[in-house]
């Protein structure tokens, strides 16, 4: 005889849980250090790569990635609404006060950089973790940025809108490959040492690609 299904009865599966722990934020914040002092290291190293993009200045839109890799990276690893946020914000705070040579509206370029991924994992519930998420979520945090940059700061007012266009389209590209592929590449090796045992992205180096 076939047991009757309660339609009412609650779901054997395990919500993702949301809540942060102190090792969450210890974490994120040693991520988001660690960064900072690489988005100084790299605001430095920056400022002489200007004649890479010299026939075609929105075409030094191929390296923002440099600046969007914590979202992306924090999220990863942590697994909680708002790792993207705090992460992205508090590499800026930290850069700023190391020394930017765009001073305190790096602050600015933090938030709105990570809103742009925290909208791409709200948006899947903060239950895909996977290769393709990481992308989108890079990509989406280009898309923010360059918006911030080209329209409400309005960094390069020398541009043309087409210019400005491929600039942003760059900036996804590098989005996509610097700050998506390469944070989950990073997350799947760092998780193979094991450092990553007290928190939701443990197994992430045997999670499917598509995950």
């Amino acid at each position: 005889m076939a047991t009757p299904i309660n339609p009412a009865a609650p779901s054997t599966a395990k919500a993702p849980q949301r809540a942060w722990r102190v090792v969450d934020i210890v974490v994120a914040s040693v991520i988001a250090v660690v960064s900072g002092v690489i988005f100084w290291a790299w605001n430095m190293s920056y400022a002489g790569l200007d004649f890479l993009w010299v026939a075609f200045p929105p075409s030094s839109g191929l390296v923002m990635g440099m600046w969007l890799f914590p979202g992306v990276l924090g999220a990863l690893i942590i697994r909680k609404p708002g790792a993207a946020l705090y992460c992205e914000l508090l590499a800026a705070i930290v850069s700023a006060f190391m020394g930017s040579q765009w001073g305190l509206t790096v602050l600015m370029s933090g938030l709105v950089q990570g809103l742009g991924a925290e909208v791409v994992f709200a948006s899947l519930r903060y239950r895909r973790w996977g290769l393709p998420a990481a992308m989108v979520a890079g990509g989406g945090m280009a898309l923010f940025g360059t918006f911030n940059e080209l329209f409400i700061v309005n960094w390069f007012p020398m541009y043309t809108l087409p210019m400005k266009f491929a600039y942003m389209g760059f900036a996804i590209v590098s989005g996509v490959v610097i700050a998506g592929l390469v944070s989950w590449v990073a997350t799947r090796a760092i998780a193979r040492t094991g450092a990553l045992s007290s928190l939701a992205s443990r197994r992430a180096a045997q999670e499917p690609v598509a995950g």
